[in-house]
């Protein structure tokens, strides 16, 4: 596992755990970040990135991208 800020722009992965406070988790749930969720990388800058999760982008911070273990 890996946290989605190693992830390449173009790629899909699959979500395996979201670390963080409870209200970081509860932020990214309704975002649609949820474990066994898929989300596609669509760009990053400085580690920002743009993703595709349950067919809507959203863009997120560095931080917020580091609590998102993936496979």
């Amino acid at each position: 596992m890996l946290p989605l800020t190693f992830a390449s722009a173009g790629s899909r992965v699959l979500i395996k755990r979201i670390g963080g406070l409870e209200d970081s988790k509860r932020f990214l749930g309704n975002l649609g970040f949820v474990e066994g969720g898929e989300v596609t990388v669509i760009s990053e800058n400085n580690g920002n990135l743009i993703v595709n999760v349950k067919e809507s982008r959203v863009a997120i911070s560095r931080e917020m991208a580091s609590k998102i273990s993936v496979e």
